[in-house]
């Protein structure tokens, strides 16, 4: 499958959520000078469909989605896949993270289910992470040479008992970051923080700073 791509844009980004395109503009525009937000756009805006993640990692299911869209318009492409792994779960769920209760996006099931299992747990083992992995795929042409870019960040904290906060997604509710837990203080949940609070020390924020130094130079 080849699309047709707007005239002027120079990066496409994958993914069909406007929030996650909207935080990308946002930093590559901290990082070049005179940046143009059309110069990016996304999946959702040529429509082209999700690719099938079968990979058995983050950065391979990144990488998978990168591939594909690179493919499909010639531009070069970035994805990242995430998820919450969850230190007495060995690292689950992982990338099974959205769909957890066993069927894709209810974040809902997701977040009970993970309660239920986690409900005789004490505090101290409650550790987990939320981990990211972004992948530039820069596809070969006459005016570059193909390559391909990985990161991958983390953001460390705990689970709690019940959700508190009204805002993010998934599993926000019930995570903690490590930056936001004081001594003897409860710390506010990732579902409590404003966009812009979260996004300065996410996982994926991180992942994608990095990789910024390395999008600068395709404009």
């Amino acid at each position: 499958m080849v699309v047709a791509v707007p005239q002027g844009a120079k990066l496409v980004l994958a993914t069909h959520n406007k929030g996650k395109l909207a935080e990308f503009r946002e930093i590559l525009a901290q990082a070049i000078v005179d940046f143009d937000p059309a110069s990016v756009i996304s999946a959702a805006d040529l429509q082209v469909p999700e690719p099938v993640e079968d990979g058995i990692s983050f950065a391979a299911n990144a990488t998978i989605k990168a591939n594909a869209l690179a493919q499909a318009t010639g531009l070069p492409a970035v994805a990242d896949d995430s998820g919450l792994c969850v230190d007495v779960l060995g690292g689950a769920p992982g990338i099974f993270s959205a769909r957890w209760c066993g069927h894709h996006g209810d974040d809902a099931a997701n977040l009970q289910l993970l309660l239920d299992q986690l409900s005789d747990v004490k505090d101290p083992h409650r550790g987990a992470n939320f981990t990211c992995a972004a992948v530039l795929v820069v596809p070969e042409s006459a005016d570059q040479k193909g390559r391909v870019v990985f990161e991958e960040h983390r953001m460390y904290g705990r689970l709690l008992h019940q959700s508190i906060g009204e805002g993010g997604f998934g599993y926000d509710p019930i995570f903690v970051p490590s930056q936001e837990d004081e001594p003897g203080g409860q710390g506010r949940t990732s579902a409590q923080m404003s966009a812009a609070e979260k996004n300065a020390i996410s996982h994926r924020g991180q992942a994608l700073r990095a990789l910024a130094p390395q999008l600068a130079q395709l404009f």
